[in-house]
């Protein structure tokens, strides 16, 4: 691992002011993070720490408002997110293991920007927005809008993820299944997302393209008849056809594509189970 300076910033204006710098990254759970400086992928001069930021909230008045800092254990033990929100919490229960949710935080779980991540497709799906700041001060974009590419955000160096707000649910449903080869909480194959709103069904890939990726296509086939079988099948055959799929080393391209069949139905049957 190459020498790096590590700073702690006490607020987050110095935050943002120790991130103004050639190289510098910053540093919130750090699961991932570490791991791509031993493997010598990073090499940041500069470290930011951002514990002693108080960005680990997590409130439900309508919607859902969950601070950057918030480790994924926490979300996921949250009885507010489990009564309004489900699918975070039964998303969060295969995402890696009990040890790295402990220290994982969400606002790095959005930022790493790995397509293999579980909450970006899902956060997609319900509708979230990130809330960024930065020195022109805070601005709100979808969830989607981070991404540019395998592990590219569209972040500038001095900037920082801050809370993270998704909408009420309200009579909506969703669900997000993935397929590992391997241990349930491995990195997936395969990852989809729905969120089904009266007629209308939101569809978004992970995994196998380079960013969480709209699956518009199927989700016009299914409008108006998300239980129809026929068009479900249709739809299957559509989301499978319409993203750039990519293979890697959890399974070719091909392979995935037939992954993409069987998981839409899937995570579709699996969003209209009753909630217990």
């Amino acid at each position: 691992m190459s020498p790096f300076e590590l700073a702690e910033a006490a607020s987050l204006p110095e935050a943002i002011a120790l991130l103004d710098t050639e190289n510098a990254r910053a540093l919130s759970g750090g699961t991932a993070l570490m791991l791509m400086m031993k493997a010598g992928v990073l090499r940041p001069s500069r470290l930011v720490s951002l514990r002693k930021l108080k960005l680990d909230e997590i409130r439900a008045d309508g919607e859902l408002r969950i601070g950057a800092m918030t480790s994924l254990r926490a979300l996921e033990r949250s009885g507010e997110v489990k009564a309004g929100w489900p699918a975070i919490t039964r998303t969060l229960r295969t995402l890696s293991n009990v040890r790295v949710r402990n220290v994982a935080t969400v606002g790095g779980a959005l930022a790493h920007a790995d397509p293999h991540m579980d909450l970006p497709p899902l956060f997609t799906a319900l509708g979230a927005r990130v809330i960024i700041a930065g020195p022109a001060g805070e601005r709100s974009v979808p969830v989607e809008a981070l991404y540019a590419g395998y592990l590219e955000n569209t972040l500038t160096r001095n900037e920082l993820i801050t809370h993270v707000t998704i909408p009420p649910m309200g009579k909506r449903r969703a669900a997000y299944l993935k397929c590992t080869t391997r241990s349930a909480d491995d990195w997936p194959a395969v990852g989809i997302a729905v969120l089904i709103d009266g007629g209308d069904v939101r569809i978004v890939l992970g995994a196998a393209t380079d960013r969480p990726t709209r699956l518009v296509a199927a989700e016009k086939l299914l409008r108006g008849k998300p239980d129809d079988p026929r068009a479900l099948k249709e739809a299957a055959d559509a989301a499978a056809e319409e993203a750039k799929i990519e293979g890697d080393l959890h399974g070719s391209a091909a392979y995935k594509k037939q992954l993409v069949r069987v998981y839409l139905q899937r995570t579709l049957h699996e969003a209209r189970r009753p909630i217990h």
